[in-house]
């Protein structure tokens, strides 16, 4: 199993960016397709964005045209930037293996890290 450690998180104003990181351990990193989660004060954690193995990306609707999900698998590392946040976008984000067919949402790994904290003030 691969573990997990998130970094990036901070405060910034409405408008910012912020950029994410997640380091994994395990040489089979690459061929996971990985994937970024967010979880906001009294709300269920949802997707936010996946990547492929062979970088096919895909988003969540509330972040499409704002985030980029990108990896570097020679540092077992998947990035998210995120571009023109919103106080909305305050959450823990986590990052977790993907599982499933097609564009998988659900996450692999039942264990999480300790996820990165996002504040967007207005």
């Amino acid at each position: 199993q691969v573990q997990l450690v998130e970094s990036g998180g901070g405060l910034v104003q409405a408008g910012g960016s912020l950029r994410l990181s997640c380091a994994a351990s395990g040489r089979t990193f690459s061929s996971y397709t990985m994937g970024w989660f967010r979880q906001a004060p009294g709300k269920e954690r949802e997707f936010v964005a996946g990547i492929s193995w062979n970088i096919n990306t895909y988003y969540a609707d509330s972040v499409a045209g704002r985030f980029t999900i990108s990896r570097d698998n020679a540092k077992n590392t998947v990035y998210l930037q995120m571009n023109t946040l919103k106080p909305e976008d305050t959450a823990v984000y986590y990052c977790n293996a993907l599982g499933g067919r097609g564009r998988p949402t659900e996450p692999l790994f039942g264990s999480w890290g300790q996820g990165t904290q996002v504040t967007v003030s207005s």
